[in-house]
């Protein structure tokens, strides 16, 4: 393995690893609080899933030399975070302890826009160059096609459902699209990870992307207004990140930071 080789493969498993955990979180924030029963089992299921996708990515990095894996999920600041800042995003107003005001729709837009994007993600690391990736990936997708399926099954009902509901589900998804490129990008060094052979091209992930999201718009007779997501709230890939990171990593490493010796997941 060259040094150049590693730099851009440490670089990718950041990104995976860092999306994963932040996702994870955000999605944890919803235990006790789902629309009904059946959904807080569910629900929360799939976050304990996809913490476990953080896990393998963050171990994959400390076999790699970066660290442990606790240490680096628990201990890094928010400057040195690779994850997508439509991920990081809290769910709506107010604390999960105190007077939760967080938006169903909001959630299942973000939730079904990254898992179409994580499969096609999921789909290209089959092929990785680095065997470990590409192994990760293959057990991952095993999951991944159910959690899709989830949010598919909620975003159907939701838009063909009520006028409120359909008027709250358009309203964020013209938020998520606004900061939807963040998630479809690579960052300063995909064309180098694509090079290497690691992963498919940023170009490529983002029109199947952009072909499934048109396909899913279609079924329930809906039309973005842009072609193109966007990223103005900033470029996670390249460590560029809201507030809103800040918040999540306090509670998520509090009890870490107070005992390192403490189990991480």
């Amino acid at each position: 393995m060259t040094p150049e080789y590693k730099k851009v493969l440490t670089e990718l498993l950041y990104q995976l690893a860092d999306d994963n955990f932040i996702h994870a979180f955000r999605g944890s924030e919803w235990l006790g609080l789902a629309p009904h029963i059946e959904e807080d089992v569910a629900f929360s299921s799939i976050n304990q899933d996809t913490m476990g996708h953080a896990v393998m990515y963050y171990k994959l990095l400390e076999d790699l030399g970066e660290g442990r894996a606790d240490d680096l999920a628990h201990l890094r600041g928010a400057e040195s975070y690779r994850n997508a800042v439509l991920l990081e995003f809290k769910n709506g107003g107010g604390e999960y302890l105190d007077s939760p005001n967080y938006d169903w729709a909001f959630t299942v837009v973000r939730h079904l826009f990254y898992d179409v994007y994580k499969k096609i993600r999921l789909d290209a690391l089959k092929q990785s160059s680095y065997e470990p990736l590409a192994q990760a990936a293959r057990k991952i997708l095993t999951e991944q096609t159910y959690h899709l399926m989830h949010w598919e099954t909620w975003f159907r009902q939701l838009m063909l459902s009520t006028d409120e509901a359909r008027r709250k589900m358009e309203a964020q998804i013209e938020r998520c699209w606004q900061d939807m490129g963040g998630v479809l990008s690579l960052g300063q060094y995909g064309d180098d990870m694509t090079a290497c052979g690691l992963i498919d091209s940023e170009e490529r992930m983002k029109l199947a992307w952009l072909t499934e999201i048109k396909s899913l718009f279609s079924k329930v007779n809906y039309k973005s207004a842009a072609d193109e997501p966007g990223m103005v709230s900033g470029n996670g890939r390249n460590k560029e990140h809201s507030p809103d990171l800040d918040h999540a990593l306090n509670i998520l490493s509090e009890v870490y930071r107070g005992d390192p010796q403490a189990t991480g997941w």
